[in-house]
């Protein structure tokens, strides 16, 4: 007998292909009970589909350059110059905005955590 290949997968598996036709012709959910739908996206959910968030863009606040500079880089990559951050921005493969935003800090100054670089690259002091 072979691995995974006994009468009852098959059975399963067509079972399976008649449950997914109404949504693969239509289009949308067909189940009459909302719990097996997916939640849509709440009003404070993150923004997602508006790209990379970069210093100088239209809603990028202290927060949200913060937020994204920590996902990119995390605590390791601190204390660290400015090149010492874009050449770790680079292997992250992070945006070219935020990378060339990185690259126009003052070459001697040191960053000792994320919020130190955040606020320096939206010139904004904060508490």
């Amino acid at each position: 007998m072979q691995r995974g290949s006994d009468r009852l997968s098959r059975h399963r598996d067509d079972e399976m292909k008649h449950e997914l036709q109404g949504l693969l012709r239509s289009g949308h959910p067909t189940r009459t009970e909302e719990w097996h739908d997916p939640e849509p996206t709440a009003d404070d959910d993150p923004e997602i589909a508006g790209g990379p968030v970069t210093p100088g863009q239209a809603g990028a606040s202290l927060e949200a350059v913060r937020l994204e500079l920590a996902r990119l880089l995390g605590r390791s990559s601190f204390p660290a110059s400015a090149g010492d951050l874009v050449r770790a921005l680079r292997r992250k493969n992070a945006p070219d905005a935020l990378v060339e935003a990185v690259e126009g800090q003052p070459r001697g100054q040191r960053y000792a955590n994320v919020q130190e670089l955040a606020r320096a690259l939206t010139r904004r002091e904060g508490p």
